[in-house]
């Protein structure tokens, strides 16, 4: 039987101890000698490590900047240490170890950068953070949210597992679940939309009936309703662009505050579409990793 770990909020990252030492070349001073070393980051990040005790010299922890250097000396640094504090408004670390991240994510920022926007994205964000704890750390993309969507999404931390997960994407996630506020109430109060999707030259997407584009997969169940509005539950079997909110459309119920899709309402401020739920074989462990968010209350209350 495969292991599950599960976890419904709180911040599950684990903490291994990494420490990088490099030998000396020539006397120096310790905070130059760092400076040099690790001059992808930043002065103050490096002044930090210094001063959290993450710097070692012949294996005896220093906080002395001035602490002389000589030709054949061991210098450390603990990145371990540097893993205890993330605190950004705009995203949550769920669950981190050294292969993958798992993210509770904001709407309104961006997953990755585009050509007008760079550093406020969700990948600049953990990227700054994971170079904060060793420059030579790196981020992957393996999927995105809309800019507008919050919830659960995932990176990796090295190339290897971004290949394994993504070369057997459709086998290692087991489940992605979505929830939206969408306008009025669906005949059916749980069904398969089975459609096809393509995108026309100004980047929307929309179901066809001609039989060309890729088909997409979705299942609904109906959670709530006051009839103008209704909280539904959605399974992706497929993971196309704009997938639900293209068939939402489709149906004639476009999720509330998307005028792009054809609402007509946005009592929210904002797109209604949160993902809750991600399930996922881990590459390396092959544990079945499950991730759940709380519904966001707006939702619940506006479907009441």
């Amino acid at each position: 039987m495969r292991k599950r770990s599960e976890y419904k909020g709180g911040d599950n990252r684990s903490k291994p101890s990494k420490e990088r030492r490099v030998t000396v070349g020539e006397s120096n001073t310790l905070l130059p000698f760092l400076f040099e070393l690790l001059k992808e980051q930043s002065r103050s990040s490096v002044k930090g490590l210094l001063s959290r005790g993450q710097i070692s010299v012949n294996g005896k922890v220093t906080r002395q900047f001035d602490a002389p250097l000589n030709p054949n000396d061991t210098v450390g640094i603990n990145y371990g240490r540097g893993k205890v504090e993330f605190n950004n408004p705009l995203l949550r670390i769920v669950w981190e170890d050294d292969d993958l991240i798992v993210i509770n994510k904001r709407e309104g920022l961006l997953s990755v950068s585009t050509d007008r926007i760079k550093e406020r994205t969700a990948y600049r964000i953990l990227s700054d953070y994971l170079k904060e704890c060793d420059p030579r750390n790196k981020i992957f993309v393996l999927h995105r949210l809309d800019r507008d969507t919050s919830g659960i999404m995932m990176f990796a931390k090295n190339q290897k597992v971004k290949e394994q997960l993504q070369s057997n994407w459709s086998e290692a996630i087991t489940q992605r679940t979505y929830v939206a506020v969408i306008e009025g109430r669906p005949e059916k109060d749980t069904d398969l939309i089975v459609s096809n999707l393509v995108e026309n030259k100004h980047m929307q997407v929309y179901v066809t009936q001609d039989g060309d584009g890729k088909e997409a997969i979705t299942r609904y169940r109906l959670l709530q309703t006051n009839n103008r509005y209704s909280l539904v539950e959605l399974d992706l079997e497929t993971g196309r662009k704009n997938q639900i909110r293209a068939q939402m459309q489709s149906i004639g119920h476009p999720i509330a505050g998307d005028s792009k899709y054809g609402a007509e309402t946005n009592p929210a401020g904002r797109l209604m579409l949160h993902a809750r739920r991600l399930c996922f074989i881990h590459p390396v462990t092959g544990e079945e990793m499950r991730f759940e968010t709380r519904i966001p209350e707006k939702f619940t209350s506006t479907a009441k």
